[in-house]
């Protein structure tokens, strides 16, 4: 009898602690909604919630052990985290890169197959977001948290131009970032076929003379770019 009141006691002291150590870390995390965790970000919430959930019914000796093994998981995570935030290339390793399933109305198998998902996966997730037929989209892009990301063509759109009588513009680019914390997305410039110099041209018709100045820069459907500068 008095070694199960010694072991209930130790569970209740083991679940009070790991309740607040599991509270203290997820506060230091950071928050993000469901909808936004990437893989790696949930994969690291079911690992430090199922160490903390284990370590109830440990003995004492292995509980203070499994604490630290605990708080050394999330102090890695958190490393990650920021390692991400200081190197956006590192958050391609970590996080992985959206892919675009449909491209200019045409469904891109070999993205499809490489990401694991199929057309009939691909179907219920247009139609999750009201679209019913494929001819509607223009680019499908399925982002790092498995959301899909949808740009119709503009006769399509909720507020239908056609409808109205009025004649439907059509999409020069897909909106891809330029300029991230003050770095040229190179890559994307060679995607949509751009230079450089015309991305210097553009920053200096809004007053820029650097990219060093910009926060965020995206180009835009009708070939503009965004500016967000410093502060």
């Amino acid at each position: 009898m008095e070694i199960g009141t010694t072991n209930v006691w130790q569970v209740i002291l083991n679940t009070v602690i790991s309740f607040f150590v599991l509270l203290i870390i997820t506060r230091l995390l950071g928050k993000k909604q469901m909808s936004q965790l990437t893989f790696f970000n949930y994969v690291t919430g079911i690992t430090i919630g199922s160490i903390a959930a284990n370590m109830v019914d440990y003995e004492w000796k292995q509980f203070k052990v499994t604490i630290w093994g605990l708080i050394i998981w999330a102090l890695l995570t958190t490393i990650v985290s920021i390692l991400i935030l200081k190197c956006p290339k590192l958050s391609d390793f970590f996080e992985g890169q959206p892919t675009i399933v449909i491209k200019k109305g045409r469904i891109q198998k070999q993205e499809l197959f490489r990401v694991g998902v199929d057309i009939d996966n691909l179907m219920m997730m247009l139609r999750e977001k009201d679209v019913f037929s494929i001819k509607e989209v223009e680019y499908a892009i399925l982002e790092t948290n498995g959301q899909l990301t949808i740009l119709k063509y503009p006769e399509y759109e909720n507020v239908k131009r056609k409808d109205m009588g009025l004649i439907p513009k059509t999409n020069q680019y897909l909106p891809m970032d330029l300029i991230i914390d003050g770095k040229i997305v190179e890559k994307n410039l060679l995607e949509v076929n751009l230079t450089k110099e015309w991305l210097f041209n553009e920053l200096k018709k809004q007053g820029v003379n650097s990219e060093k100045e910009v926060l965020y820069a995206q180009l835009q459907s009708d070939g503009t770019v965004y500016i967000d500068k410093y502060n």
